[in-house]
């Protein structure tokens, strides 16, 4: 016997607006109970735990992107830091050799115009080393002004400590200096202890002074203190020369040679005085009368070569 069956082609239950409004009842039932009661504070804390690994694990990305973008302008921020920090040291390191040289040229040129207010009536033109020629027989210095400031050859040149030389050759924008343990220097002298008179010329011996053509028994000795006699007129009387470290008596000639240390410092410094006193016209100073003059009659010169 058969059985009729009835197909159901669509399946019947609670329309989809039915199902709507249940679940917004419920939602705002769920709603209102979270508001005032913290029943389900335990059920969201369980799906948080659930579920953060992975949040995550979709967040990994992102977060490595950032980390990389972090790394990587923090290694520029630390290079760029390095590289304006190491500027500014040596910037800091320059400042602080330049100030340090200029304390150094500012207390030299303080000692300069000492000097030159207490011994010196004529005025006087302060100059910079430009260069010192190289040159193993002679010392000489090359200064940044001329004869359109004033200098002419054979003005004196002096430091805080004493005479430097003497002006041998002058153009208009520069001049030329021998320094005083030049051999073409002579510069008439005055022993400071007994004011013995004698003429100071430049050694062969590198660095020193020498005083020659003095009688064997003169008194002078090791220690004494040679300034400027101011004979000839050229330099000044008082000015610093040199101070003697030995003294070479010869009893068969009669004459005695004295070795000095200049008190000048011409290897220190950059700046100096050149003394605009009265000199003549020409290239070179005027020349030394031979040796056998009396020291007493020569004035300060240098001798030509």
């Amino acid at each position: 016997m058969q059985r009729h069956v009835t197909l159901r082609l669509f399946r019947r239950g609670p329309s989809a607006e039915v199902k709507l409004v249940i679940l917004v009842l419920i939602a705002l039932a769920l709603l209102f109970t979270d508001a005032n009661w913290k029943a389900l504070n335990p059920l969201r804390q369980a799906v948080s735990i659930a579920i953060y690994p992975f949040q995550r694990l979709v967040l990994f990305p992102r977060d490595a992107v950032f980390m990389v973008h972090d790394w990587y302008n923090a290694a520029a921020l630390v290079k760029s830091e390095n590289e304006a920090l190491q500027r500014q040291r040596i910037e800091l390191a320059q400042v602080g050799t330049l100030a340090a040289q200029m304390t150094a040229e500012n207390a030299q040129l303080r000692r300069l115009m000492g000097v030159f207010d207490r011994v010196v009536a004529q005025p006087a033109i302060v100059v910079e080393v430009l260069y010192e020629p190289a040159n193993a027989f002679n010392r000489r210095l090359v200064f940044n002004k001329g004869s359109r400031a004033g200098i002419a050859p054979g003005m004196p040149v002096i430091d805080e400590g004493g005479v430097v030389g003497q002006i041998i050759r002058v153009t208009p924008m520069s001049s030329e200096a021998a320094v005083l343990t030049d051999e073409v220097v002579s510069i008439p002298v005055q022993m400071l202890r007994n004011g013995l008179r004698l003429i100071a010329f430049g050694s062969s011996i590198p660095g020193k002074v020498e005083v020659r053509y003095f009688a064997a028994d003169a008194d002078i000795q090791a220690g004494d203190v040679l300034v400027t006699s101011g004979v000839g007129g050229v330099f000044p009387p008082g000015l610093p020369v040199a101070r003697i470290e030995d003294v070479q008596r010869d009893s068969a000639s009669g004459f005695a040679r004295a070795v000095g240390q200049p008190s000048s410092h011409p290897e220190r410094y950059r700046h100096f005085l050149v003394l605009q006193v009265p000199v003549d016209g020409n290239e070179t100073p005027v020349t030394s009368p031979p040796p056998q003059s009396t020291p007493e009659q020569t004035g300060a010169t240098s001798k030509s070569k």
